[in-house]
């Protein structure tokens, strides 16, 4: 007589109707290699930040089965997708009116957004930033697939970052209060920083938040070696009054891909 073997027994990982917020996402741990999905990498990374979100060497350790170029690339989703909730909390304060421009530590940055690289509020900034983001990086002509990273797009990762720490940056210095209590909740800007620092993605000389806001010891964090002058912001977030602030224009970077994904969704 034939014997039947039991079919395997499986966690199915669903959000169902009139799930409370604490019960949400309440599945067993499984290994990476337990995942049977086409995004087990994403998925294997989301259980992780649940898991304990302050344990950041252990976040940002690639996993032995996993490319490092792809662990980098699956970073960077999660934190386009984690700091659109900053922006839900910034709405009410970031305004066009209270920040008609986006700039962090007296540098002024321009938006390469627009047919003519222009500055622009804060928020649009942000969400121009965001789109720009998650638009290159669904491209299928830069990542064709979830499992290997074409050497030539490698470079998109630093033209994200950049452009992302931006948005760190603005909150920290001019909305300090929404900042914390999202980096409180989250440790999104300490992962964010030890996957930049890991992985050369920005210049010691690009980071301007003070070491002790990233929850990472101090030798950890690149000194700014910038030796140009860089206009700070009086303790009220305004600028000095006799000093103007620094333009940086994203037209000035390596690669313009994100303006790019940016223009051909807006058509």
């Amino acid at each position: 007589m034939t014997e039947v073997s039991e079919p395997e027994c499986r966690t199915l990982r669903r959000l169902y109707r009139g799930t409370r917020v604490e019960s949400a996402y309440a599945w067993p741990f499984e290994r990476l290699d337990e995942l049977d999905s086409s995004f087990n990498v994403q998925e294997y990374l989301q259980q992780l930040i649940r898991q304990d979100k302050n344990n950041i060497d252990l976040l940002i350790a690639v996993p032995e089965s996993v490319d490092q170029e792809i662990w980098q690339y699956e970073h960077l989703r999660q934190v386009c997708l984690e700091l659109n909730l900053l922006v839900v909390n910034l709405e009410t304060e970031c305004t066009k009116e209270i920040c008609p421009e986006m700039k962090a530590d007296g540098w002024l940055y321009l938006c390469a957004a627009h047919p003519g690289t222009q500055s622009c509020s804060a928020i649009d900034y942000t969400i121009h930033t965001l789109d720009g983001a998650a638009n290159l990086l669904n491209n299928s002509k830069y990542f064709p697939s979830r499992i290997h990273v074409p050497p030539h797009s490698l470079k998109q990762f630093q033209a994200i970052a950049r452009r992302l720490y931006r948005i760190f940056a603005h909150a920290y210095f001019h909305h300090r209060e929404i900042y914390e209590d999202f980096e409180n909740d989250t440790a999104l800007y300490a992962r964010f920083l030890r996957l930049s620092q890991t992985y050369n993605l920005i210049q010691p000389s690009q980071i301007n938040i003070p070491q002790h806001e990233s929850n990472l010891e101090n030798d950890d964090i690149p000194r700014n070696t910038d030796a140009g002058p860089r206009q700070h912001l009086d303790s009220s977030g305004s600028e000095s009054k006799n000093n103007k602030p620094e333009i940086s224009n994203d037209e000035d970077d390596d690669d313009q891909s994100i303006a790019s994904a940016i223009h051909i969704n807006d058509e």
